[in-house]
């Protein structure tokens, strides 16, 4: 089972299941095809969209694992 962590870029993070962007999408993160967002960890993303990086792991985490 593929599990992603807060030290994964964004890109990294697509890469192991396209199912993700939905998620990201929905959670205020509109500039996934930006290429400065491609190479941002899910940390710094959420930091700069003003996110709880750990909430959005665990879901993330959650929908990789119940697929």
């Amino acid at each position: 089972m593929a599990q992603v962590s807060k030290d994964m870029t964004i890109g990294e993070i697509i890469l192991v299941d396209q199912g993700v962007i939905p998620i990201l999408l929905a959670s205020g993160m509109h500039c996934i095809g930006c290429p400065s967002s491609q190479g941002e960890t899910l940390e710094e993303a959420a930091m700069v969209h003003g996110m709880d990086a750990d909430e959005l792991m665990e879901t993330i985490n959650e929908y990789l694992q119940n697929k």
